[in-house]
């Protein structure tokens, strides 16, 4: 398999299982009642855009075989995995997409049509496309996931994200014949007036005349007219020079719940500019192969970065990331999270697209907490262990209970053997409990009756071989 640019899941916890995804809506799986995907599309929701980076290293199978021995198991989950050039860092990765079975014919274009389902089930517009490399795998890959989007739904797009961290790019010509290649596909996003739409990670990269003529060939060359739209690492020192030759812009942004008034500071600039803005919205960030992370505070980033794209009055949104798992940013269903932050995202999209709460219908828990404790020192032969990223909020370690309730109720909990309860009101409410050696549970008790409950199965344990600093998920929503 071949490696990416952007960036990780070292010692699984369990053996992995069979998936149960097949990218069906989830009815019943949510507090709420998610809209279809046409009400979503339609009116003033569907000019409020929802894309979630793909990132093609990471599909759901890279082999085709059983999960209990695939190359995510043996090679990336595994400290040893690829004769031990991961080992310092506790191997590759620390979580893998849900594992699917094996199938006949076809089965990576089959695979990548099931990630589409899954995303537009959750109410997601499109995928941004990390374009790692023009040749390979991973080009391979991406126009499969092309073919895949165009199958599956024409109206779910694929919007080209050349990753300029990567990318051998130094001729405009070339460059914008590879783009014009790609972007002829059905499914490639394009504006209602036909621009194709190019958003590059780290555009400043290049120079605002080398992008000049990357779009002037595609259109005196290919007939392509361009809607660019550059997500910078330093938007404050690239706008004002980028104004010219843009349609909008966008960030990669900060993976911490503190320090969010950036964003909406750069919303503002970015709409003071008369352009349009894409917000990131994240999960968590852990990169062991960096030796890096962010402290996430359990749900707190996810419910912060929403908030910024919905206050802010963001245009679009790019999630980031839907399965970039060496950076522990996935949104997409895994082995450890299920689909708990998928689900959970849904309900503040349907909030941006629709600019209305939705009405929570069914009681639903998501919990989440880490497997070990922030300064846990592993065990193990890993020597490269993360430290904080400049500007996080500070490690904690914490149990989250996120409530969505539709009446104020009792809320049991366990922590190990630490048995607790707390009162929730009607809503959302998170309450956050001392994280403890053992698993976790929490239920719904009104009126004496117990109702939704959740479990997150892997254990909290003091002593630990390799580290991991990502929050594993459950919700009450899904077995």
């Amino acid at each position: 398999p071949e490696g990416g640019a952007k960036g990780t899941a070292g010692a699984a916890g369990a053996t992995p299982q069979p998936g149960t995804d097949t990218g069906a809506r989830p009815t019943g799986a949510l507090p709420f009642d998610l809209p279809q995907p046409a009400a979503l599309r339609s009116g003033a929701a569907g000019k409020k855009l929802v894309f979630a980076h793909y990132f093609t290293p990471y599909p759901l199978s890279l082999d085709n075989a059983s999960a209990d021995a695939d190359y995510y198991t043996r090679n990336y989950l595994n400290p040893a995995g690829e004769s031990g050039k991961h080992g310092r860092y506790g191997g590759l990765l620390r979580d893998r997409p849900l594992p699917v079975p094996p199938k006949d014919g076809n089965w990576e274009l089959a695979n990548l049509q099931q990630e589409v389902r899954t995303a537009r089930a959750a109410g997601i517009d499109g995928f941004s496309l990390d374009l790692l490399s023009l040749s390979g795998k991973n080009w391979e890959r991406s126009n499969l996931l092309m073919d895949a989007a165009r199958s599956v739904d024409p109206a779910f797009k694929i919007m080209l994200m050349p990753d300029m961290t990567s990318l051998k790019a130094d001729d405009p010509g070339t460059f914008a014949a590879v783009l014009a290649d790609i972007g002829k596909a059905p499914s490639a996003h394009r504006l209602p007036d036909g621009r194709l739409v190019v958003s590059p990670f780290k555009a400043e990269m290049k120079s605002v005349a080398w992008w000049t003529q990357v779009m002037d060939a595609l259109k005196s060359e290919h007939g392509i007219r361009t809607a660019f739209v550059p997500l910078f690492l330093d938007f404050g020192a690239n706008s004002e020079q980028f104004t010219p030759i843009s349609y909008g812009f966008s960030e990669w942004g900060s993976r911490s719940y503190v320090g969010q008034e950036g964003s909406a500071r750069d919303a503002r600039r970015a709409h003071g500019l008369g352009k349009i803005w894409m917000q990131p919205v994240s999960v968590q960030d852990a990169r062991p192969n960096q030796g890096i992370y962010d402290e996430a505070g359990n749900t707190a980033t996810l419910r912060a970065t929403w908030t910024r794209a919905i206050e802010d009055e963001a245009d679009w949104v790019q999630l980031t990331t839907w399965n970039d798992y060496s950076e522990g940013s996935q949104f997409a269903p895994s082995l450890h999270n299920g689909h708990a932050y998928l689900d959970l995202s849904s309900y503040y999209l349907t909030k941006f697209k629709t600019d209305s709460w939705p009405k929570i219908v069914r009681d639903t828990l998501y919990l989440t907490s880490r497997t070990q404790y922030a300064a846990a020192d592993p065990t193990g032969d890993q020597s490269l262990v993360m430290s904080l990223r400049k500007g996080s909020a500070a490690p904690r370690d914490t149990v989250e209970v996120l409530s969505f309730l539709t009446a104020p109720a009792n809320i049991r909990t366990a922590v190990g053997p630490a048995e607790g309860a707390h009162e929730a009101p009607v809503g959302v409410h998170a309450e956050l409990l001392a994280l403890g050696a053992g698993t976790s549970s929490a239920a719904v008790v009104r009126d004496g009756k117990a109702g939704a409950r959740v479990e997150l199965p892997y254990a909290v344990d003091r002593t630990v071989e390799v580290q991991d600093l990502q929050y594993y998920a459950a919700t009450s929503g899904r077995r």
